[in-house]
């Protein structure tokens, strides 16, 4: 595992701010080692306790005095799902650790991972208002993949199609091989759906959750409409968008919601789906290396779906995403409202020298943009047409971080 992540400073800047951190992400992200190694740094002064671990549970039997007298020291809780009772003790540790040191409001106290979003922010907010941050661990991301690589501007391209192709998952990207990588791809879809899933609770066959994500996978970048899914799963509709909503919480799966603002035309109103890491996309469609990509007819919906990813990612915090799209087919891949006031207008395209369009640059007035990006899969950026600029995904990210 690469620890100069971003993530790692982010993680550390939070602790220093606030009494609790959530870290969000699917599992095999490398949440675990990643907190492993912020316990480690700090020596004696932390504990990390695996709450997937019948020994470590244990440890919490008595969570207030176990916490208690550990006091002062950073705590991670990895997998907290297993363990849901624990967040109103960890309150009044926090409220405690407030009175003992009002300066510094406890910081630092519990870092806490979860592989399910909703579920924890759920759980969290209930007990922990104000006194927890959020923050979520993604795959690698291209310019992670280009710094951990090493790679000049000149190689970058191919290290962006190779975590294209295998997808930000560290053991899949890092694997020997296409090969090794597409095998352990594999096995993570037969884990999630026979393990993983289950010990959230959920009773969903695995047959039919394999069904229904490869689904999604062949619906990729397409409009979400369920009683289509449900007519081919033979399930109610609301079944099926119970299951989206696994997935989404998953943070498997992303739901794209079409942009809302104040315009006389008609917009479609169905939110876009994307499976968020490509190279479980490939592995769901069993496309096992570049030249299998490159002739799949889900090539471009494939490149659309990292890009977007890597865009939002890359995103100012408080930022608002969606997708626009009007019934006579004006559209935009990616909207990004900043804070500050920017919108951003994206459209992404898998040729290496795109052009673009007068009904871009409609779609594009008709959110109010100020900035527009024409992202591409080559590794130059130029002045375009209509008030575009066309971008390389790497450029583009750090355009849209600048921001």
């Amino acid at each position: 595992m690469n620890f100069s992540r971003s993530i790692t400073s982010d993680i550390e800047l939070a602790l220093s701010e606030a009494p609790a951190v959530a870290l969000l992400g699917p599992r095999q992200v490398g949440k675990t080692t990643l907190a492993r190694h912020i316990a480690q740094s700090r020596g004696n002064g932390a504990i990390y306790l695996d709450l997937e671990e019948v020994q470590d549970r244990a440890k919490l039997a008595d969570p207030a005095a176990y916490l208690s007298r550990h006091a002062g020291k950073l705590i991670v809780l990895d997998e907290i799902h297993r363990a849901p009772e624990i967040f109103v003790p960890l309150r009044a540790r926090i409220d405690a650790g407030r009175r003992l040191d009002p300066s510094g409001l406890g910081a630092g106290q519990f870092l806490i991972l979860g592989s399910a979003a909703l579920t924890l922010l759920t759980q969290s907010s209930e007990s922990l208002a104000g006194r927890i941050s959020f923050l979520e661990m993604r795959p690698f991301l291209p310019e992670e993949a280009v710094s951990l690589d090493g790679a000049s501007l000149d190689r970058a391209s191919n290290t962006i199609d190779t975590l294209w192709t295998r997808g930000g998952f560290p053991r899949s990207y890092l694997a020997a091989s296409d090969e090794a990588s597409a095998r352990w791809r594999r096995s993570f879809l037969r884990t999630y759906l026979e393990r993983d899933i289950p010990q959230f609770g959920i009773r969903v066959p695995a047959q039919t959750l394999d069904r229904f994500w490869t689904m999604l996978a062949h619906l990729q970048a397409g409009q979400w409409n369920a009683q289509k899914i449900s007519a081919s799963l033979g399930l109610p509709w609301h079944t099926v968008s119970g299951y989206l909503d696994l997935m989404v919480d998953l943070m498997l799966i992303r739901r794209l919601q079409p942009w809302t603002g104040n315009l006389s035309k008609r917009l479609v109103k169905s939110p876009k789906i994307y499976v968020r890491d490509s190279g479980l996309l490939h592995a769901l469609l069993g496309i096992a290396n570049m030249e299998a990509l490159l002739s799949h007819p889900i090539v471009g919906a494939s490149w659309e779906g990292f890009v977007i990813e890597a865009l939002i990612a890359a995103a100012p915090e408080g930022a608002r995403v969606s997708y626009f799209r009007t019934a006579a087919g004006l559209e935009l891949d990616l909207v990004i409202e900043v804070p500050n006031g920017t919108i951003w207008a994206i459209e992404v395209k898998r040729h290496t020298a795109p052009k673009a369009t007068h009904r871009m640059m409609q779609a594009a007035q008709d959110v109010g943009a100020t900035r527009c990006l024409l992202v591409h899969s080559g590794s130059e950026t130029w002045p375009g047409s209509h008030g575009f600029e066309v971008a390389s995904v790497l450029d583009a990210t750090r355009l849209i971080s600048a921001n």
